[in-house]
């Protein structure tokens, strides 16, 4: 019999291989239900990255900006109310100053298959309008199929010195 949470769910190793590709050698987060399980604790076994958990997410935002200044890529794994928690972060270090922030955001309360924009969540429901609003780039992960696009987000990231967000749609799966 299939298991179908783990069709419900993205593929967590190919995250990290994504992230791994993708020269990220540091990953800030403060932990959250819907990257934990499949994100959070492999990240913490992983020799090649090191994790730095943080109490607030816009420390998050500083350290991966003061990272990038020593010529570290990093990424901050959050969930979007912690986003939402940390814009004023994000606008005056990410936006303002120009720094390449890498976000990974996953979406609490997001249903599955349904763009955020229709959410009845209100906390899912603006987020696309936010960043949109900021000019911050951003890739919606719905299927193992868009795991491909964190990479080439990533890079652009830290070619065109600007922050970029990753949506994950769904749980992640170990």
């Amino acid at each position: 019999m299939q298991d179908v949470s783990n069709d419900s769910q993205l593929d967590g190793s190919a995250i990290i291989s994504a992230l791994i590709k993708s020269s990220i050698q540091v990953v800030v987060t403060v932990p959250d239900i819907i990257t934990s399980v499949g994100l959070l604790w492999p990240l913490s076994r992983h020799p090649g990255i090191k994790l730095v958990r943080v109490c607030k997410e816009d420390e998050g935002v500083s350290i991966c900006s003061a990272l990038s200044y020593c010529g570290r890529r990093s990424a901050l794994l959050m969930q979007q109310t912690g986003l939402l928690d940390s814009l004023n972060a994000v606008r005056g270090i990410a936006v303002e100053y120009k720094q390449p922030i890498c976000m990974l955001v996953g979406m609490v309360w997001k249903e599955p298959g349904l763009p955020s924009r229709l959410s009845k969540k209100y906390a899912v429901r603006i987020v696309e309008p936010i960043l949109k609003a900021m000019e911050i780039d951003y890739v919606c992960i719905e299927d193992d199929t868009d795991v491909n696009l964190i990479g080439a987000a990533i890079d652009r990231a830290y070619e065109m010195s600007r922050p970029v967000v990753v949506l994950f749609g769904k749980g992640i799966r170990e």
